[in-house]
């Protein structure tokens, strides 16, 4: 039976921080509030150093360690928050430090762990093939290895998340945590429940990863093969023993989300909250607008990180227009005369749509001779004033056809 962190566990790790780690602002949303229909406070944990909860767990596993267990130096298995945590809190500490990463990181999550002083190793497609690497490395090293959520200390230290949250809001009605391998909400419900176990927490993980979900449906860990996800933070194939044995009887309810409901989340954090979420971050805030559970209630989700890539970024930024209904991309075949493009843009500023990008094609195939391929990538208000636009352009017997 593994160890169990108890609540005196995420006091004593909250008493040993130091001015390392911030206690992470808590914000009322009226945007979300609106959206949802409950009353939505946002945990920016995304404020932490290093971008995300991590450095909690890793930095205090890190300071407890004696000379001798970390003489040979630390090693660790991340998709990159992790990662970053632990590499930043080694530097503090003068240890040598090794990251083993799959070899799909993000290259920014990659460079910001160099950027530490860490030794970055690629390999594997998953975390759980570069967690075999990690251990393969502290077999040969004698390194410390650093579990990413199932170890006590690391737990009790993202713990102290949910002590903060119920410092700040006091009659909080449910908290909203994501879950990869589920060490940030084993320790927020150890926390949280000690506290007030009338306060609900719910677990929210990607409907490619469901694997604690799976493991709390079958009563007992299991291993999925999991899908493709843009929430790499919470792609974990097989969640901890640890932190399954405490979720397993103190969570309330673990719910999923998809891609598409985590990248409008994130779009409106941008636009709205002027707050750069990554997708893992933005799962638990995902459900609630998606969903509306809990209308009425005080509710937190934990935005739990903030490192993205910034090409992903610039593609979640164009889906998220798109899906709003306020970038639309079309294909219009005209005849190759002077004046042929203007007749188009001035029925498109008719309607005042901006034009945001123009590209002419004289070459492809479906571009007949003494035509030319156009493709206009417009911004419109909303799908209101989108689909007005494309029943102006029918109306005026424009040939088009719309690609996103």
């Amino acid at each position: 039976m593994p160890y169990i962190t108890t609540y005196d566990d995420v006091v004593k790790a909250q008493k040993i921080q130091s001015n390392v780690i911030r206690k992470t602002s808590l914000t009322f949303s009226d945007t979300f509030t609106q959206l949802t229909g409950s009353t939505v406070y946002l945990k920016n944990e995304f404020e932490q150093k290093t971008g995300s909860f991590k450095l909690r767990g890793a930095h205090y596993k890190i300071s407890i360690l004696s000379e001798d267990e970390t003489k040979n130096g630390i090693v660790a298995a991340s998709a990159g928050n992790h990662g970053q945590g632990v590499a930043y809190a080694s530097a503090l500490e003068k240890i040598k430090c090794t990251i083993v990463m799959p070899k799909n990181a993000s290259p920014a999550k990659v460079a910001a762990i160099r950027g530490y002083g860490a030794t970055v190793v690629l390999e594997g497609k998953n975390y759980e093939e570069s967690w075999a690497k990690a251990q393969e490395i502290a077999k040969t090293t004698g390194a410390e290895i650093i579990h990413a959520f199932d170890d006590p200390y690391v737990i009790a230290a993202q713990g102290v998340i949910g002590l903060e949250i119920i410092e700040q809001i006091p009659d909080v009605d449910e908290i909203y945590v994501p879950i990869g391998g589920g060490g940030l909400a084993a320790g927020v419900l150890t926390a949280v429940k000690a506290k007030n176990p009338n306060v609900k927490i719910i677990g929210v993980q990607s409907k490619s990863f469901p694997s604690m979900k799976n493991s709390l449906d079958s009563g007992k860990v299991q291993t999925i093969d999991g899908g493709f996800t843009v929430a790499d933070g919470i792609s974990v194939k097989t969640p901890g023993k640890q932190t399954f044995e405490i979720i397993k009887d103190g969570i309330d309810e673990i719910v999923l989300v998809d891609d598409d409901e985590i990248i409008n989340a994130m779009f409106l954090l941008m636009e709205r909250s002027k707050s750069v979420v990554e997708p893992a971050g933005a799962a638990g805030l995902a459900y609630l607008i998606s969903k509306k559970p809990s209308p009425g209630k005080k509710v937190v989700p934990i935005l739990c990180g903030g490192n993205i890539d910034m090409y992903l970024l610039g593609q979640i930024v164009a889906k998220g227009l798109a899906t709003m209904g306020r970038m639309v991309k079309i294909f219009i075949l005209l005849k190759d005369k002077p004046g042929a493009l203007k007749e188009v843009v001035d029925e498109l500023a008719s309607l005042s749509a901006n034009i945001v990008e123009v590209i002419h094609d004289r070459l492809s195939s479906n571009v007949r001779a003494g035509t030319t391929g156009v493709t206009l990538s417009l911004e419109t208000e909303d799908q209101k004033h989108m689909d007005e636009l494309i029943q102006h352009l029918k109306d005026k017997d424009i040939e088009f056809k719309v690609l996103t």
